[in-house]
């Protein structure tokens, strides 16, 4: 019989290794494309970090600069007296009775004209009084004096508002008597209606302030509360109830939280209102659920073998807890302390219903003083008309973003610190 007539006979162990090779590599292609798929969410993420970041950062650097007016001005021929013992008494009054403001008027109108002199921020003899009061020097002898313009020859600079206001900006800027400076005084400045003048440093503090609140209630009540479901509390009824209401109040809308303290914490302290402590109170309810959630989580996380060999050696349940499942669980709890008080720093609606969009002209002086926030801060400077308050608005975007991070890492340092192994 010839080979041609034998028929042809399957092999089963090959059939089944060539199907085994396929699924391999459909399982192979699969997690290449998953691979592939989480890489692009990453750089997509990164790609609109960087975006958000470059905007801030365009918008905002213009925020850190202002207009400001170049004036000569000889102190010799003005006669003005800078003994330290007298600055050191009246300080700024004792500057205006001796006729600053009119000295910069005069030597203003001799520099630029009696249409540039009329530009001169009323406030510019102010800034100028503050700083002879710190160098007494710098009223010696003839100094080349760089003072706050006013808004209007702001915008007059920028290509904006009146034709008369670009004309004249533009005279002066081609005299070098007329230029944008960085102002680092944005960051020591309070408050105020010209967006030349205005300062982030009142909102910083009060967010500071608030946040230090926020902190010690927050922190403490929930770790502690947290401790208590899960290591002591009987698995029953009324304990389903209140972790159903803990995670119910994590999702709650912040403005609820707001509404919260207005109608409990300003009734029982009526004269605090817009005050730090307040904000800070009603801040850490919002905050204390996911403190409580994920500090639950983290204990949770600890092995039983922990709590076990503890007891075996003797250790009491509470020495269990705060010497050996505490300080594993730390880490996880503050990470969610760091969510937590990310969103507290962020969140604006629950401190307008407690009425910090005051207007602050100087920081607050304590807890119970009235202040405002970077958040509210941010939102009224977005609502004003004067476009000077849109690249102050970016600056102090910027402000919360670097205090976030500052908080941020600070945080992720305590957690890589306490962070142990087993």
């Amino acid at each position: 019989m010839s080979d041609a007539a034998i028929p042809s006979t399957s092999h089963p162990a090959s059939d089944r290794q060539a199907a085994f090779d396929a699924r391999l590599k459909k399982r192979y292609a699969a997690e290449k494309r998953f691979r592939l798929i989480g890489l692009g969410a990453v750089l997509f993420s990164v790609a609109v970090l960087c975006v958000l970041l470059f905007t801030m950062l365009y918008n905002g650097i213009g925020g850190f600069q202002r207009a400001e007016l170049r004036i000569p001005v000889d102190f010799a021929e003005a006669g003005l007296s800078v003994d330290p013992a007298t600055l050191e008494q009246g300080g700024i009054q004792s500057l205006e009775t001796q006729g600053l403001p009119q000295i910069i008027e005069y030597f203003g109108e001799q520099a630029l004209g009696e249409d540039g002199a009329a530009e001169i921020s009323g406030e510019a003899w102010r800034e100028l009084a503050t700083r002879i009061v710190d160098d007494p020097d710098l009223a010696k002898g003839e100094q080349d004096l760089w003072v706050p313009a006013t808004a209007g020859l702001a915008q007059g600079l920028e290509g904006e508002g009146s034709p008369e206001l670009q004309a004249l900006a533009s005279r002066l800027e081609a005299e070098g008597s007329l230029d944008k400076r960085m102002d680092l005084g944005f960051l020591s400045r309070s408050d105020a209606t010209d967006p030349q003048l205005v300062g982030i440093w009142a909102a910083l503090k009060g967010s500071i302030l608030t946040m230090i609140v926020t902190l010690a209630l927050a922190f403490p009540i929930g770790v502690l509360a947290a401790l208590y479901l899960e290591e002591y509390a009987p698995k029953n009824r009324w304990t389903d109830i209140i972790e159903v209401s803990i995670n119910n109040l994590a999702a709650v809308p912040s403005i609820i939280f707001g509404l919260l303290g207005l109608a409990v914490f300003l009734t029982i302290f009526p004269n605090m209102r817009s005050a730090p402590l307040i904000g800070g109170m009603t801040l850490a309810l919002m905050t204390m659920p996911v403190i409580v959630i994920t500090g639950r989580n983290a204990i949770k996380a600890v092995p039983p073998s922990i709590r076990d060999g503890a007891l075996a050696v003797g250790a009491s349940p509470v020495q269990v807890v705060f010497h050996h499942v505490l300080p594993l669980a730390l880490p996880g709890i503050l990470t969610g302390t760091i969510i937590g008080m990310a969103r507290a720093l962020g969140e604006t609606a629950p401190l307008l219903m407690i009425g910090m969009r005051a207007f602050v002209a100087s920081p607050p002086d304590g807890f119970t003083t009235p202040a405002t926030v970077l958040p509210v801060q941010i939102f009224l400077w977005s609502d004003e008309i004067d476009r000077g308050f849109v690249e102050r608005t970016s600056a102090a975007i910027i402000v919360l973003l670097i205090f976030l991070l500052l908080m941020n890492g600070l945080a992720i340092y305590l957690r890589n610190k306490f962070e142990k192994t087993w």
